[in-house]
């Protein structure tokens, strides 16, 4: 598949769009969030969300009781394995001539996917503004709740988490962590076979490389703009297929073999075939000690200079069949009760999308009764967030190391 993939597939969503007719946003006008209600009950929700992560689908099945519990609406959680899959099934259908009847009614998405969506009127909207709990939500402090790697949002999509790149670690074999790339290199060299990452395009593998290509790039400003040419990304990220191929000989199974995931490679932690494991969630060690999937002496930590760290959202596609009651889904999922329920280390982990100073004392006091967990980071600890490059940064970084490594 060429470099310029994520070009190439904004332009087929957006040709292919524009051939059949789908309909755009203006021609399905956003109600208002009382009609959105009242339309809602007894809707039913096609929720197509990642489904890899057990907490995480414990998770969305509490949010559809608590919906269905407030107004009345099913909400069904699609799983899936690739997001990409339900792009391609939008456009499917709208090129299909299917501009209200889709079989997707609400999306967790970001990122390339949320950027492809957007530039082929895939997505409906803007309804976000029109949600009550938007309202709490922190654009001040947490500028990412409103761009998605590095592309505005503009009300298209619905921030209901906060993520950070860590790594997750057994302090029981190793005392002092690394504290950059390259520290992580030399730690490799003398600790052979007991590190690894998912093969990208798994989302961890992939933020994978992209944090090593921050650290590395000699003018990292370039990431924050699209991809211009094959020959520029040769010339930026020749420092990571160099940091890459000093790496590989000294991973698990010799780098010959890479995870899966992002679990499958925790499994590995919990196993102790590795001692250090990657993460986008900083409660998340915490959550796993308490269920069991991870030893007590897992730990987490950061890259001091910054790792990196986005919001994820959800979204409705233009074609939704119950987009009012997709619309009442997401703003539930930035409720105080949902995004506290989701921060407790011993359901989810996932940091608030809210200011806090936003909320009454009762919804303050949910969060302050959250334990923090034994393996979570202070936010002092977390250290600077890192932007995310551009989506066609990412789509053209998986095809290279899918053509040098692998096998």
């Amino acid at each position: 598949m060429p470099l310029c993939r994520f070009a190439a597939l904004m332009a087929c969503l957006a040709a292919a769009a524009s051939a059949a007719g789908a309909v755009r946003a203006a021609e399905r006008p956003v109600p208002s969030f009382e009609a959105a209600v009242a339309a809602a009950e007894g809707q039913t929700v096609y929720f197509n969300a990642w489904g890899g992560d057990e907490r995480i689908n414990a998770y969305i099945a509490w949010v559809g009781e608590r919906v269905e519990a407030l107004h009345g609406l099913e909400l069904v959680h699609v799983k899936l394995s690739d997001t990409a899959d339900a792009v391609s099934r939008v456009l499917a259908e709208t090129a299909a001539g299917n501009g209200d009847a889709g079989s997707i009614d609400l999306v967790w998405i970001n990122g390339e996917n949320f950027a492809a969506m957007k530039e082929a009127d895939l997505l409906f909207g803007p309804f976000v503004e029109a949600l009550p709990n938007f309202a709490l939500v922190d654009t001040e402090d947490k500028p990412t709740t409103l761009v998605d790697f590095t592309v505005p949002t503009d009300g298209l999509e619905a921030p209901w988490g906060m993520a950070k790149f860590n790594f997750i670690y057994d302090s029981a074999r190793i005392a002092d962590p690394p504290g950059d790339a390259q520290e992580l290199l030399a730690w490799a060299e003398v600790n052979p076979g007991r590190f690894a990452y998912p093969a990208p395009p798994d989302f961890m593998g992939s933020t994978f490389l992209k944090q090593i290509l921050i650290e590395l790039a000699a003018d990292a400003d370039l990431l924050q703009r699209p991809l211009e040419s094959p020959a520029q990304l040769a010339e930026v990220a020749a420092p990571l297929w160099r940091y890459l191929d000093a790496l590989h000989p000294h991973l698990w199974r010799d780098g010959q073999i890479f995870p899966t995931s992002g679990p499958a490679q925790r499994r590995l932690l919990d196993d102790g075939e590795l001692d250090v494991a990657l993460s986008f969630h900083p409660g998340e060690a915490s959550s796993l000690i308490a269920a069991g999937q991870l030893p007590e002496s897992a730990r987490t930590f950061v890259f001091p200079e910054g790792t990196i760290g986005n919001t994820h959202f959800v979204a409705i596609p233009i074609n939704a069949s119950a987009p009012e009651a997709a619309m009442v889904v997401a703003n539930f999922l930035m409720s105080p009760e949902a995004q506290a329920e989701k921060q407790n280390p011993e359901i989810w982990g996932d940091d608030t999308v809210l200011d806090l100073d936003k909320l009454s004392a009762e919804d303050r006091k949910r969060f302050a009764d959250i334990p923090r967990g034994p393996a979570t980071l202070s936010p002092e600890e977390l250290g600077p967030v890192l932007l995310e490059p551009h989506p066609s940064w990412m789509t053209a970084l998986e095809d290279e190391w899918r053509r040098r490594y692998l096998r």
